[in-house]
This record gives structure tokens, C-alpha cells and sequence, in this order.
């Protein structure tokens, strides 16, 4: 609240203080005859050392107090064919891979946060960037550190979720695991982090989503039958009664379902100071241009974005205008576009840049071979 009355403060006295310079220059009919007359009187009153204190004042609010906003605009971008530093954006190792051509580039927004009025005039005047209240991004009590720690999490997140629905486009054996266990939940001690699951509640199951949806309709103090499998022992039928937890009707079992590739070859995603879940269709698009012969890219510099589950489904994400802008200055001629994203990124897409639009990693890899063959793509 500080804050923010010391910049409406900022701004009237630079209102005040222009107003007979803005008088001077146009005689409109709709300036404010009684803005100009208050001002015009204080500043008569007023000794040119005055003046030049309150300059100096207003100068030193503008340049060292801090705005309750965050400025958004174009982040880095990285092909994830290509190195990083040396290393690697998608690496593949213990199988053949193939020759990739063009680029596959994941976009960013970037967050400067801790800005001062003057500095926040500054990035909205060049054009490039909006101003977004703080409140958005950062929750009341929230700390950079714990933002970034969400922001790395959905990261890792992202690309787990890449690796497995690019393999499960490629066809390769994909399973469910208990990727963690809840203390003293009803799967305590009955299943281990690390459990492959082959059945929920009767059900055969084949991804995250599916557990859920097997124990969607249950209700605490049912009994359900899974089916587990530790390592490479004989699977085990189990009975689990279902508790309770406030924040769902159905039944609690108490794990956390991952889906998990059965490769004998090592993918690895490797890129620092990257934050948030939208560079996951990218990296799955990398996954598979390497493990196919043909390619999915024809040459071209494409970029893309978009929020992926690990069964290939395309999500909508934030700062659109931003990594078209981003995409276009690294060169790229196509952007992979999440439907959800059409309506907003028509109104913002630059010149010389392309849309595609995209639902899944399945239509993502159609659309690019469509462009390398020079067939119609859908846009947006």
C-alpha cells in the first residue's frame, strides 16, 4: 500500500509539474482547465530552487522506488537439436539415433521483477515488453526462491512428460509406477515407491491419467483390488482399503502415479535457468526427430510452445505474444501452436512468421511433415 501511494504520488506531482509545459503546447478544449489552474498557481509559488528540489525528488522516487509490477517480455530461445554451453539439449545414448536438419526451438518469456517506475516506463515505452501487477506471479508471502523452486519443478516435470509421450508415439513399452507414496496412507507399506502398477480397482492401466480415472468413482472405505509388480518378482494382488482426504469425494489411496518408458537406452534433458512446463512439446519433437529416419523437420527453423502430458496432449500456455516476438528474432519462419493459443497469437504474430496450429504431439509431427512434403497445414 506503501508503494503504491508513493507512486500515485510520483505521478501527480509529474502531472503538476508538466501541466504548464502541456498548457503551452496545445490550447485543446479538453485539457483540464482546473488541473492546469492548480498547478499554475503552486508552481508561481514556488522559488527556481524549489522547482529544482522537487525535480531532484521526483527523480530520486522514480529511480530507487520499487513498483508493485513484474515486465514480461521476449526470453531466450534454444534449439533443442543443438548445444547448449557444450552440451546437449536432448541427448541420446545406448541407441541409434539419426541425422536431425533445421532447428526445434523452445521459447521463453522473461520476468523482471523488482523494478522501479522509471525502469518500468522505460521497458513499456520501447514496446517490447507489459507490465503485469506483482500479485500475479507471486503470491502474497511467496518468496523468488519458492517461485523458483515451482518453476524447476514443472521444468523437470516436463521433460519426464516429454520422454515418455515421445516414446509412446514411437511405439515403445510404457508402464505405471508409484512414484511416491504417502506416509501413513492406505498404500503405505502395502506398495513401494518404484511399483509398477498393471492393474487399479480391476482396471488395466497405462498411464497416470488412468489411475486416476480407475478410482474416480470410488468412495472411502471401499476395498479395491491392484495389482502390483516389484522389480522383476511375480506381480502381487493386493486389497486396499480406501481412506478419506478433504480435498476429493472419492476414495484415497495415497500415491503418486508416474508413467515410466521401458528403454534399455538413456534420454537426458539438459538446460539450466529454465523455468515453467511450456518447453515440453519441444523436447519431445527432439525426442522423436532423433529416434526417427526420416526426420520430422525438412530444414526449416521452427518454434514452437506448449504444455504436454505424457500421453501427448498439447496445453495452452501464457506470454504468447512474447515468444512469437522471441521466435521470430532467432530466425525462426514457423511457429507450433497450441490451439487453445490461436485466438491471441493471430492478433500478435509478426511479420515473415508462420502458424500451425497443434493439439498433440501426434499432430505436431503430421504438420511438420506435411511442411516438408509442401502440403496445406492448418493454421490458426
Amino acid at each position: 500500500m506503501r508503494i503504491r501511494t508513493c507512486v500515485a504520488v510520483l505521478f501527480t506531482l509529474l502531472l503538476l509539474w508538466l501541466a504548464p509545459v502541456a498548457s503551452r503546447a496545445q490550447s485543446s478544449p479538453s485539457t483540464d482547465s482546473n488541473v492546469r489552474a492548480r498547478a499554475d498557481a503552486i508552481l508561481r509559488q514556488m522559488t527556481v530552487e524549489e522547482k529544482a528540489g522537487q525535480l531532484y525528488g521526483l527523480g530520486l522516487i522514480g529511480g530507487f522506488v520499487q513498483v508493485p509490477y513484474v515486465a514480461l517480455g521476449p526470453g531466450p530461445t534454444y534449439d533443442t537439436l543443438s548445444a547448449v554451453d557444450g552440451t546437449q539439449v536432448v541427448a541420446v545414448s545406448g541407441t541409434r539415433t539419426y541425422q536431425t536438419n533445421g532447428q526445434l526451438r523452445m521459447v521463453t518469456v522473461s520476468l523482471t521483477d523488482k523494478i522501479t517506475l522509471f525502469s518500468a516506463l522505460g521497458l513499456w515505452i520501447t514496446g517490447g515488453y507489459a507490465l503485469a501487477p506483482r500479485e500475479d506471479y507471486y503470491s502474497p508471502g511467496e518468496t523468488e526462491q519458492q517461485v523458483q523452486q515451482q518453476n524447476v519443478q514443472q521444468f523437470k516435470d516436463s521433460q519426464s512428460d516429454a520422454e515418455v509421450s515421445a516414446l509412446r508415439y514411437l511405439h515403445y513399452p510404457i508402464s505405471v509406477v508409484a512414484q511416491q507414496v504417502v506416509t501413513g496412507s492406505p498404500a503405505d507399506k502395502q506398495i513401494q515407491p518404484g511399483d509398477r502398477l498393471v492393474t487399479v480397482n480391476g482396471k488395466n492401466v497405462a498411464s497416470a491419467e488412468a489411475v486416476q480415472n480407475a478410482l474416480l468413482n470410488t468412495t472411502p472405505g471401499q476395498t479395491v483390488d491392484i495389482v502390483v509388480r516389484t522389480g522383476s518378482q511375480a506381480p502381487r494382488d493386493l486389497k486396499i482399503k480406501l481412506g478419506s482426504n478433504p480435498d476429493r469425494k472419492q476414495g484415497f489411496l495415497g500415491i503418486t502415479p508416474a508413467s515410466h518408458a521401458d528403454i534399455p537406452f538413456k534420454i537426458t534433458i539438459s538446460l539450466s535457468n529454465i523455468g515453467g512446463p511450456s518447453a515440453g512439446l519441444m523436447f519431445a519433437l527432439a525426442v522423436v526427430d532423433k529416434l526417427t529416419p526420416d526426420g520430422v523437420n525438412g530444414g526449416l527453423v521452427v518454434a514452437g510452445t506448449g504444455e504436454i502430458d505424457d500421453l501427448g496432449n498439447v496445453s495452452p500456455i501464457g506470454g504468447i505474444p512474447f515468444k512469437l516476438m522471441a521466435a521470430r528474432s532467432a530466425g525462426a519462419t514457423v511457429f507450433l501452436t497450441p490451439a487453445d493459443n490461436c485466438s491471441e497469437a493471430k492478433t500478435h504474430v509478426p511479420a515473415g512468421l508462420r502458424l500451425v496450429k497443434v493439439t498433440s504431439l501426434g499432430s505436431a509431427v503430421t504438420e511438420l511433415g506435411d511442411l516438408k512434403a509442401g502440403r496445406a497445414v492448418p493454421g490458426c
